[in-house]
């Protein structure tokens, strides 16, 4: 029988930030008492070389040539399979190294996205890395897959960009719309967020921000978590970098489908302004 308990899901590949998102998901799962799945995909679509090959070569007269390639691909399946099964074990042993959290590994065929819809029914939380190991020699920018992920995906989903830190505060966007009020309302239930020191802070006029403030603030309030309370209007981008650092605030939160000069910063291009310039995970909710 197929379990459907709801899961931590991780993806883990072999790049850089494969020990970070296992750290953060572990933390994830142990602080929401749920298990974790660890998973890894092969996606051979990327690199159809025998499909290619066999229309320019011939069949008839070079049937020898494609046999052989057809071997070689077929070896190329087994030892990815051999990476991928690997890289799992190491990063079970990571999570099992550090915690008494439930954890398991699935390998599965196909893109990252069409995976992670496939699962999404099981997924309480994803968390992924901001680049995949096709970029693994960036230091900087986003990694092609996390668009169609995150357009795709209705869980929240949390995305990493930095060594794990167990985080003491957040920063939530909030500009009172129906994505965020949901937001908001997951940050004073939710046993992962509610312990944490919440930055909340508003994008636009200062006549509007001030009633949206204060209606966070209560509700935050009601259910004693820590808040301060911040209004910005120009550079989105630099001032919560600035708050970022100045509050030394370890995650930003938001709804994603939010709408609202916040929103067209963090969601409207999501991968080329929000991942690009936070130096801070972000927890999209939806």
């Amino acid at each position: 029988m197929v379990s459907t308990q709801q899961k931590v899901l991780a993806c883990v590949d072999g790049s850089q930030s494969a020990a970070s998102v296992v750290d953060y998901a572990t933390w994830i799962a142990a602080a929401v008492d749920v298990p974790l799945q660890l998973l890894h995909t092969i996606d051979q679509a990327k690199t159809p070389a025998l499909s290619d090959l066999s229309g320019s070569i011939g069949l008839g007269s070079q049937q020898e040539l494609l046999d052989e390639l057809t071997q070689v691909e077929a070896q190329r399946s087994k030892l990815l399979m051999r990476q991928g099964k690997m890289i799992l074990d190491a990063a079970k042993a990571r999570v099992e190294a550090t915690s008494s959290v439930q954890v398991s590994c699935r390998q599965r065929h196909g893109s990252l996205a069409e995976n992670l819809i496939d699962l999404e029914d099981e997924t309480r939380v994803l968390v992924l890395g901001i680049r995949g190991e096709s970029h693994a020699d960036g230091q900087a920018g986003v990694g092609h897959k996390i668009e169609s992920v995150l357009r795709s995906l209705r869980r929240p989903m949390l995305v990493v960009n930095q060594a794990f830190q167990p985080p003491k505060s957040i920063l939530l966007a909030y500009d009172g719309s129906e994505a965020a009020e949901k937001a908001l309302q997951m940050v004073v239930s939710s046993p992962l967020l509610k312990s944490l020191h919440c930055h909340v802070v508003f994008a636009g006029a200062k006549a509007a921000s001030i009633a949206p403030l204060e209606k966070a603030r209560s509700v935050l309030a009601g259910a004693s978590v820590a808040t301060t309370l911040h209004h910005i209007s120009d550079d989105i981008a630099g001032c919560i970098a600035t708050l970022q650092h100045e509050y030394d605030v370890d995650l930003t939160v938001m709804g994603a489908f939010s709408h609202g000069r916040l929103r067209d910063f963090l969601w409207g291009s999501v991968t080329g302004k929000v991942l690009e310039n936070t130096a801070k995970p972000l927890l999209l909710l939806r």
